[in-house]
């Protein structure tokens, strides 16, 4: 059995190189008045306004709260939003030594507008077009000169499918982690979901998991056992974590496949679920953890993400509260 206490103590110190894609997110709080005269759409009267770090800087976020080292590689814009995201992580005392900035391409923001805790709507600005080539190499010397100034612990790759990740990319970083032995961690999206070759862990959802392979996968434990087949045969990776939103979590260490259900929770909001599950894999990767105690770990943060509204860290004290219910449940 783990234990919870010595886990979430040794990741303090651990040190994770983020690699991704970067978002700030935006938060319009009001209340819905009345139907605009003008098309049959609600009127939001706003009355707060917020931001926060998103992307894989959300994900450096749940990697500080739970003690460890973030240091993150990534590509913002010259303007106020890049600005205004590079302030919001320096006041988190996570470093912005590594964010490359660009001339030519907009800081990725996702502006959600809330009515009584419910998303009306979500606009997004962004560039996705790959990173320009003198782009790619300020980044890559970014992420050589981490590997050679820290010990990593592990890359955690954040891949939205924004541009900063190239197959190029990806694959040249693979290939100094395993130079240097660092274990890497892959959270996909479409467009790269094959780049990553001999990844440690490579953790898509369902969703993902149905766009990118042969077949069509239900969240049952055949399906999903053929679908992580398919997966390290073309990827040689030696872990794999399928996220099934309500439905739990699956893994697969080589040797046995479960599936993990999530536990009854009041869902508030789905966001940076995916952000919080992929941290602790990280984390505990890192630690070499068995990847049955890193999928129950990942279930349960995931879920209690899911009771707050918007996009916000996993605490590591509530986890391991969570973590000690769910092994006196299974007790009794």
């Amino acid at each position: 059995m783990l234990n919870i206490k010595e886990t979430i103590n040794a990741f303090q110190g651990l040190k994770v190189l983020i690699v991704g894609d970067v978002m700030l997110d935006a938060y319009l709080y009001g209340k819905m008045t009345r139907i605009s005269p003008e098309a049959p759409v609600p009127i939001i009267e706003i009355q707060k306004k917020e931001t926060r770090p998103g992307g894989a800087a959300n994900v450096a976020l749940n990697i500080q709260a739970l003690g460890a080292k973030p240091i993150v590689c990534s590509v913002i814009g010259n303007d106020r939003e890049g600005q205004l995201l590079k302030d919001l992580l320096s006041a988190s005392h996570i470093s912005t030594k590594y964010l490359q900035i660009s001339k030519t391409r907009r800081t990725t923001t996702k502006t959600r507008v809330l009515a009584k805790n419910q998303q009306v709507i979500r606009y997004d600005e962004e560039d996705t077009i790959d990173l320009s080539q003198g782009e790619k190499s300020k980044l890559k010397k970014g992420i050589n000169n981490v590997l050679e100034e820290m010990e990593i612990d592990v890359i955690l790759f954040q891949d939205y499918n924004k541009g900063v990740l190239t197959q190029k990319l990806i694959g040249d970083i693979l290939l100094l982690a395993i130079k240097k032995d660092v274990p890497t961690v892959v959270d996909p999206k479409h467009k790269n979901f094959y780049a990553y070759k001999r990844a440690t862990l490579f953790k898509p959802n369902l969703k993902e998991i149905n766009a990118n392979l042969p077949f069509q996968s239900a969240p049952n434990l055949a399906d999903l056992i053929k679908a992580a087949t398919h997966i390290k045969t073309q990827l040689k990776n030696t872990n794999t974590l399928i996220t099934l939103s309500d439905k739990g979590i699956f893994y697969d260490d080589g040797v046995r496949q479960q599936i993990l259900p999530t536990n009854p929770r009041t869902i508030a909001d789905v966001c940076g679920a995916g952000d919080s599950v992929v941290s602790i894999a990280a984390l505990g990767v890192a630690l070499k953890l068995p990847l049955s105690d890193i999928a129950a770990l990942a279930n349960l943060a995931g879920g209690q993400v899911c009771e707050k509204v918007g996009v916000v860290p996993v605490s590591a004290k509530e986890l391991a509260a969570d973590y000690l219910d769910l092994i006196v449940e299974n007790e009794l």
